[in-house]
């Protein structure tokens, strides 16, 4: 059994140390409190217990990944009957990231001196949401850690493998009209004020086309300063509008509803919902805490509202399919097999199917839209590239027939 050197503060705020046995770091914690004592550092052997290795790791924000990667670790850890504390230890120390080094570190310290693991992650609200904190105070509470952390683990899964299909739907389109405003704005810039220089020179009625072509380059080279402060002014009022209310609103309602890419934001949306509801629900979480939890991580106010709403109805004493059919925001579809569940006790499977369900068609909707969007877009980038370059040779065919005239 090893020994231990800690430090501890009594009801008078004094300082004691000592050495005692213990078999972990947690019984000799409890050990300590029972006797009417705050412990404040607990050392292996007299000696620091824990790595005080300077951190290293890379910077950078604490992606979904990372915690994917945390909560499979901790998992195992727990479950292969590891002191928590030296569980944390290990992850401060396996985690490549170092922010999320140190809220490791820090939890370790919290755990340490009498807190739970609860009350220690909840100082970290940027790392550790709602949801992953009721999850662990569920396991705290039911004694099934390690089984809590896997299914935090598969969630995080499902919910990055979604925000990776996004992203990628989005990325290509995206770039592709990055790139053919740039193609645009340099024929506008660089190649047409050459031909304008020749059509000046040799006079003439020019063509229409060809006017609004010289018309929008002289534009940009004299007023692009306009143009930026007025593309800067759009892209500012879109993401302040966002940070209000009423803005947030409109632009989630815009995004459900917007053409080719509305239904495949819905779907994320069922899927993250259902999949968040089961998730709580299996692990024990009440049924009103769990609607308060998925409100809170919808990531749109539309959906929000929606279980805003079913959760008052609940309390109320009413079923969960009514207001989500009144909401009109989830497909009639989900709304029965809710309803199915709800009748049938098994509304947790019910609500995994859902999930599972609308993940699928997210990855054909991703891929229906790449193979759609991609000859779009180069449809319009073709005609944006060929009106300017008809436009320019229009003059010149017209020269070419006085001419030959």
């Amino acid at each position: 059994m090893p020994t231990f050197q800690y430090a501890a503060r009594n009801a008078r705020g004094e300082i004691i140390k000592g050495r005692a046995d213990s078999q972990n770091q947690n019984t000799l914690a409890r050990m300590l409190r029972d006797q009417g004592l705050v412990p404040t550092s607990i050392e292996v052997g007299g000696a620091a217990g824990r790595s005080k290795s300077r951190i290293k790791g890379k910077g950078g924000k604490i992606k979904l990944e990372d915690m994917v990667i945390m909560s499979r670790q901790f998992a195992t850890m727990i479950r292969a009957g590891l002191p928590l504390l030296e569980v944390l230890n290990i992850l401060s120390e396996q985690a490549e990231k170092r922010a999320l080094q140190q809220v490791m570190r820090q939890i370790e310290r919290d755990v340490q001196t009498g807190a739970s693991l609860t009350e220690a992650m909840n100082k970290h609200p940027r790392v550790f949401n709602t949801f992953f904190l009721s999850m662990v105070m569920a396991g705290e509470a039911a004694g099934m850690l390690d089984t809590i952390l896997d299914q935090i683990a598969l969630y995080l899964e499902k919910v990055a493998s979604i925000q990776r299909k996004i992203k990628s739907a989005v990325m290509y389109p995206t770039v592709v009209t990055t790139v053919a405003i740039g193609i645009t704005c340099f024929l506008l810039v660089k190649v047409v004020p050459v031909f304008s220089g020749i059509f000046t020179d040799l006079g003439g009625q020019l063509p229409l086309p060809t006017q609004i072509t010289v018309t929008i380059s002289t534009f940009l080279q004299h007023n692009y300063i306009i143009a930026l402060a007025g593309l800067v002014i759009v892209i500012g009022s879109v993401i302040w509008a966002g940070r209000t209310s009423r803005g947030r609103y409109l632009l989630d309602s815009f995004k459900l509803k917007m053409p080719i890419f509305g239904p495949l934001f819905l779907k994320v949306a069922v899927a993250r919902f259902t999949r968040t509801l089961g998730t709580l629900i299996g692990s024990g979480v009440n049924i009103l805490n769990a609607l308060d939890i998925v409100a809170k991580t919808a990531n749109n106010v539309i959906v929000e509202g929606a279980v805003i709403k079913t959760r008052a109805s609940i309390q109320a004493g009413e079923s969960i399919a009514g207001p989500l059919r009144e909401s009109e925001v989830f497909p009639p579809m989900v709304v029965r097999m809710i309803d199915v569940g709800e009748r049938t006790g098994a509304l947790e499977s019910m609500l995994a199917k859902i999930a599972d369900f609308y993940e699928d068609q997210v990855d054909t909707a991703v891929a229906g839209l790449t193979s759609m969007i991609e000859p779009l877009l180069i449809v319009f980038l073709g005609v944006v590239v060929g009106f300017i370059v008809i436009s320019m040779f229009m003059p010149m065919f017209d020269m070419i027939s006085l001419v030959s005239s």
